[in-house]
């Protein structure tokens, strides 16, 4: 359920081996989020082995009914469209129509798959790739059949979408820039905040990139208030999970600047998002009304 407003979501991690694993997607819709995400990597930031993001969720979506699922983010550096497409089919076809899709340019280095194929895009490539990815997935998730041809990647005569349970999973896109952001207002369901800053709130990143957003929307004719607002936690000193009383005020003022959704980490001892299993528990009875 929606508190303040706000959805309250989980980032998982495809770490453990199964079925412990399996549990943990359980216990996340046990717990009452409202979403489960998963990074889409090959292996990020050292952490290994580090399951498929597509084959996690379909394994997920085999073992939960209620809660939402979905990549946070998936992208372009190892993904063609057309294969990308057929798994997000798949995840929602299993999941009864409980896939979202977050979609984003990529990292520019090797902990997050930007130069496995081997080379690093520069921001302007990523860029021109991001568009054409998304622009691609969209048709392939939307029309049958879809013959398209564009300077990184092309599909003749692929049927996707008839298969779909959702008209097409919700797209959230991670677009700091005014190109990203123009991108958002023409194909997104949402946009996906990822402020950075270790040692300081990401409240004001947060409040002036939602202005942005606004102003490009309104450029392009599209009502900023239509999109879902997501935020990732974890990369700020906000202290998200240190108290339940903590997490209320966060929640109230990021509600109040506009985001419509949150999503909050697993607890990983002795790594950056590290936390009190209790604290971690008050949160999700909160979240769940308990």
């Amino acid at each position: 359920m929606a508190v303040d407003g706000v959805n309250v979501g989980v980032v998982m991690w495809p770490i453990e081996d199964w079925p412990e694993m399996g549990e943990r997607w359980r216990q996340a819709e046990t717990l009452g989020f409202h979403t489960a995400w998963v990074y889409d990597h090959l292996a990020w930031r050292g952490h290994r082995p580090w399951d498929d993001a597509y084959a996690s969720l379909a394994a997920a979506a085999a073992l939960t009914s209620r809660i939402r699922l979905g990549t946070l983010v998936t992208s372009p550096n190892f993904r063609h469209p057309v294969p990308t497409a057929a798994a997000a089919r798949t995840v929602d076809r299993i999941s009864g129509g409980r896939l979202t899709l977050g979609i984003g340019a990529g990292g520019d280095g090797h902990t997050s798959d930007g130069d496995v194929l081997g080379r690093v895009w520069s921001p302007r490539e990523r860029a021109d790739r991001f568009a054409e990815w998304t622009t691609q997935l969209d048709a392939l998730l939307t029309s049958s059949p879809v013959s398209v041809t564009g300077k990184h990647w092309a599909a003749r005569e692929v049927t996707i979408a008839d298969g779909l349970v959702q008209r097409r999973p919700p797209f959230l896109l991670a677009a700091g820039g005014p190109r990203g952001m123009r991108l958002t207002a023409r194909l997104g369901q949402g946009w996906i905040a990822n402020p950075y800053a270790p040692d300081a709130s990401g409240l004001n990143s947060v409040r002036e990139s939602l202005a942005r957003l606004a102003d490009v929307c309104a450029a392009e004719g599209r009502d900023a208030d239509e999109l879902a607002k997501v935020l990732l936690t974890g990369f700020t000193a906000d202290p998200w999970l240190t108290s339940l009383e903590s997490f209320r005020d966060l929640l109230g003022r990021h509600a109040e600047l506009g985001i419509t959704d949150v999503a909050l980490h697993w607890p990983r001892p002795g790594t950056p998002w590290e936390a009190d299993w209790s604290v971690f528990e008050s949160v999700a009875a909160y979240v769940a009304g308990d």
